[in-house]
């Protein structure tokens, strides 16, 4: 990898793991869900649509995706950014960060019961197993002290990052990111624009938590995939993807050192089980047949989603075909982001 890749690696590896730290400051402020969803997808339309119009296709021929992209920008938007800050009102941000992790699990066993036919093989029936015990760990103690509706406010999220990428792989897998990611941020802005005048607040936040309002629209949404586009480019999609496995570990570290949560035996625990489970889950046989498909001339790096994704060089780990967290492609369909999703991505992601 070039010296150009590792940094843009670098960058969305920090970017899209501190999202989960910038909407609980945002929380714990007093901003309310609907005007922190709100904000973060008008300001990232308001940065990315400008740059989607200008690029080669511009918007022309997404009116033919409206319903794909209806329901992406709901399944990867809309409905997670929701649960996602709801969700953070009573749990730690490192907490949302490791069960979002599963998204990946959750990417592999919605691709089966969507119809995908690939072997999945001990190895990674194995990784499906160790993931969903580090997120029965992980999950276990909150279950017990009250924290019922926020875990399954954050699985649910996980669940709607692990099917989004299905509507990518499918239906939307030669729409550029750009223009995909522009178009449903404004369509969630629109979404939300209402709720946020209802539930606007009267007094101005504190400067910490416009900070993180900023941060989250025009950092890990806006900028993020500006900086994600041109990591595609340099390194190419797969590659690309390694950073998602990473995100976890920022989430868990940012929210340990800078909002003093605690970081216990059942979370490093958690952990391990999680990103080993994903790295297991998603990962195919060498031997494994995959199509790749050719994205149109000039328009930019196939659909991906702003959340958890795949690994790690130097053999990056592949989802089943068409069940990825992150992108469109085969070869992209890891774990986004998603994103995130997949997303998430993230976009969370």
């Amino acid at each position: 990898m070039t010296r150009r890749g590792w940094l843009l690696f670098a960058l969305m590896s920090v970017i899209w793991g501190i999202p989960y730290l910038l909407i609980k400051v945002a929380v714990e402020g007093g901003v309310p869900v609907p005007v922190l969803v709100f904000v973060r997808t008008a300001v990232g339309a308001a940065v990315l649509l400008p740059l989607a119009v200008r690029g080669a296709r511009g918007l022309r021929g997404l009116h033919r995706h409206r319903r794909p992209l209806a329901a992406f920008a709901a399944l990867e938007i809309i409905v997670p950014w929701w649960l996602l800050t709801d969700a953070e009102r009573q749990i730690s941000s490192s907490m949302t960060g490791l069960l979002i992790a599963a998204s990946p699990i959750i990417a592999v066993l919605a691709g089966r019961l969507a119809g995908d036919v690939e072997r999945l093989g001990g190895r990674r029936w194995a990784g499906l197993g160790v993931g969903l015990a580090g997120v029965a760990v992980l999950a276990a103690p909150g279950l017990r002290g009250g924290d019922v509706r926020s875990i399954v406010e954050v699985l649910l999220a996980a669940l709607c990052y692990g099917i989004a990428p299905l509507i990518l792989a499918r239906r939307l897998a030669d729409v550029p990111v750009l223009p995909l990611t522009a178009v449903c941020l404004g369509g969630a802005a629109l979404v939300y624009a209402t709720p946020a005048v209802l539930t606007w607040p009267e007094a101005l936040p504190t400067g910490r938590v416009l900070a993180a309002l900023a941060g989250l629209a025009v950092v890990c949404t806006a900028a993020a995939f500006v900086i994600f586009a041109a990591l595609i480019r340099e390194v190419g999609v797969t590659r690309a993807l390694v950073f998602t496995y990473v995100n976890p570990a920022v989430a868990v570290i940012a929210g340990v050192l800078l909002l003093d949560e605690p970081l216990t035996v059942p979370v490093v625990a958690a952990f391990t089980l999680i990103l080993g489970g994903s790295v297991l889950a998603t990962r195919r046989d060498a031997t494994a047949p995959h199509t790749v498909p050719t994205s149109a001339p000039d328009t930019g790096p196939t659909a991906a989603r702003p959340s958890p994704g795949p690994a790690a060089a130097p053999t990056p780990p592949r989802p089943a075909a068409a069940t990825t967290t992150t992108t469109a492609t085969a070869t992209a369909t890891s774990t986004r982001t998603r994103t995130r999703t997949n997303r998430s991505t993230p976009p969370d992601r």
